[in-house]
């Protein structure tokens, strides 16, 4: 057998910092979820009661249309934190919405075509390409969330005669914070779920079953067995719990009222560390091929 020369050597010019590589994932990420007119039009929805509650903000701070609607009475159309509740607990719900819709987008496609093994082979590694798709899905999802609802409270605070914005800081901090979290955990429960399954329509599916179907299970062991621990199970009760707490206002509903912080935080602390063990098995630079 001939040996030849070996001419090739080793690459000796300037890395690209690690940053710069999630970044490019980022930007392929973006694009996969931009690239459906599904995705523009649930956005498009999603802003929707936003357009509603500028309305009613505009209302309530108009003094000609208190008079003519709500007949100079501000009771009717208070601006306040259960106003802000509200909006936060509305587009919080549309962000699941979306949720489910972008993040198979985003890894499902990749475990379908057996192109995760490829991707993971070039400098780029597991943790930087599980972050890479976070940051993509949470900053889809801030747009329908945090972002709408601080410009919301700021117009609110341009209209109102009265110095509101530093009188109701605790609002704007409340509604980042809820916000914050949510698309957060949606995030990572999207990525988790959504690596486990190829069929991007079934994943879809999945990530509502996880939410609602615990809440089922929850329900029915707090009836039976007659406690509220069951609600630990309920992530809509547990979140809407976690708002008002938040934002300081007074439970309207009271299920689930008695739940304490530390319970709260431990039962999304472990559904988070679940997601990230299931992330764990499932991003890896292999392929299991059974015949």
């Amino acid at each position: 057998m001939s040996v030849y020369k070996h001419e090739y050597r080793a690459y000796e010019g300037r890395l690209t910092p690690a940053w710069s590589r999630i970044a490019v994932l980022v930007r392929y990420g973006m694009a996969e979820a931009w690239s459906s007119r599904i995705t523009i039009g649930l956005l498009t929805l999603s802003m929707l009661p936003i357009v509603v509650y500028l309305v009613l903000i505009f209302l309530a701070n108009n003094p000609i249309a208190r008079a003519v609607i709500m007949r100079g009475s501000s009771a009717i159309l208070s601006i306040n934190a259960t106003f802000f509740l509200r909006v936060l607990i509305s587009q919080c719900w549309l962000a699941l919405v979306l949720t489910a819709w972008i993040a198979p987008r985003l890894v499902s496609y990749d475990l379908a075509d057996n192109a995760l093994p490829i991707l993971l082979s070039h400098p780029v590694s597991r943790v930087g390409y599980v972050v890479g798709k976070f940051i993509a899905l949470v900053s889809y999802l801030s747009l329908a969330t945090w972002i709408p609802c601080l410009l919301l409270y700021a117009y609110q605070g341009y209209a109102s005669a009265a110095p509101w914005m530093g009188a109701n800081l605790r609002i704007a901090i409340g509604v980042l914070i809820g916000c914050g979290l949510w698309i957060t955990l949606l995030s990572i429960l999207g990525l988790a779920l959504s690596s486990w399954v190829k069929w991007r329509m079934m994943a879809t599916g999945i990530i509502f079953a996880a939410v609602f179907v615990p809440a089922g299970i929850g329900g029915i062991i707090g009836a039976i067995l007659r406690t509220k621990w069951g609600l630990l199970l309920n992530l809509p009760v547990m979140m809407t719990q976690i708002w008002q707490r938040l934002l300081g206002v007074s439970a309207f509903n009271r299920i689930g009222a008695g739940l304490p912080n530390v319970a709260m935080a431990g039962a999304l602390l472990l559904l988070g560390l679940v997601c990230v063990f299931m992330l764990n098995a499932r991003i890896r630079a292999r392929e299991v091929v059974r015949g």
